[in-house]
């Protein structure tokens, strides 16, 4: 559980691609606003769910955090240490203790190493073991994961989807960080392997008192993983709560669109639900719409919507929105 200190605090996060044009001299010519001012902290204890749909800026979030790239501004701090603008060497001890669980178990494990390589090269690198005693913690964080210690000597490619992630999370744990960024980590693996590595998530969080950044697009997941959810459109969180009150009194439209989405397993119920359809594309994060950026899809949006870009307001205890016509409501000033 949550201790209530701050771990990680992502203030106005921006970061933007340059499109650049002309054979001789290139001159830029527009922008991708991928994220656009994001703003999150996150406790220790804690998991974050980051929701939304593919291409609104998770994944680059990511990777900002950890300063794989560089934002274009704004700052990340963790346990409040300031990461932005920092050289790689002065990066090398703090990102020990921050580590990222990838989508792709094919792509993220190098194919022309062991695994016991792959999980021990860390290790030894920063220099918290050597010989015989890397081979043993190796050897115990594969038994941590659900594998053989046998499977110390073998390749990526004799490996299942479901059997490469948990690889991917015992590297992750190797240098025992205290947060770790799972990027969609369960998306490409069957639903029952899905189950197996969110329990074995959990368990390693009771274990070892992480914190997670989880993202994912299968809110149906977030919700069983998370203590509190931010929702994404493109580059922008549009809304914070705890996992309990965005499920049962979402805010933003948007928001509500995605849980119309989730499938009830009642059948009447399901049957019986109002479904919210969005209608019509994604803008383009090369030229996002003025004022609220989900105006262009949303039922309820009026001139306000698109003249003024709404601020993140508090509608309830620790529950924000941004925007100007919130749903539910009526339900909080009910309760």
């Amino acid at each position: 559980m949550s201790t209530g200190e701050p771990l990680l605090e992502v203030t106005d996060l921006v970061k933007h691609f340059p499109i650049k044009a002309g054979a001789i001299i290139e001159r830029e010519v527009g922008r991708v606003r991928a994220v656009d001012g994001v703003s999150l902290t996150l406790r220790e204890g804690e998991t974050l769910g980051l929701v939304g749909e593919s291409g609104c800026g998770k994944s680059t979030l990511c990777r900002l955090i950890l300063q794989l790239m560089a934002p274009t501004s704004g700052s990340v701090r963790f346990q409040g240490e300031e990461l932005v603008g920092r050289s790689r060497r002065d990066l090398r001890p703090i990102r020990r203790h921050i580590q990222m669980v990838f989508q792709d178990p094919y792509a993220s494990l190098n194919p022309r190493k062991r695994i016991g390589q792959i999980i021990g090269d860390p290790i030894e690198l920063h220099g918290l073991a050597s010989g015989a005693e890397v081979k043993r913690q190796v050897q115990d964080l594969l038994d941590r994961v659900g594998l053989q210690a046998e499977h110390y000597n073998r390749f990526p490619h004799e490996f299942s989807g479901g059997q490469r992630q948990r690889i991917g999370i015992a590297r992750a744990l190797a240098l025992r960080p205290k947060l770790i960024i799972a990027d969609e980590p369960v998306s490409a693996l069957d639903v029952s392997v899905q189950a197996q590595i969110i329990n074995l998530l959990e368990d390693l969080q009771d274990e070892f008192g992480l914190s997670y950044l989880f993202v994912a697009h299968d809110l149906g997941v977030v919700r069983h993983v998370s203590d509190r959810v931010a929702v994404m459109y493109l580059g922008k969180i549009v809304e914070t709560a705890s996992a309990t009150e965005l499920y049962d009194k979402p805010f933003h439209p948007y928001s509500t669109a995605l849980l119309s989405a989730v499938p009830i397993p009642d059948p009447r119920r399901n049957a019986a639900r109002e479904r919210l359809i969005l209608e019509g594309d994604v803008p383009s994060p090369i030229d996002p719409p003025s004022g609220c950026r989900f105006h262009t899809r949303c039922r309820w949006a009026t001139e306000v919507c698109s003249a003024e870009e709404p601020d993140m307001i508090e509608r309830e205890r620790a529950h924000l929105a941004a925007c100007h016509h919130p749903r539910n409501l009526e339900a909080v000033a009910a309760g």
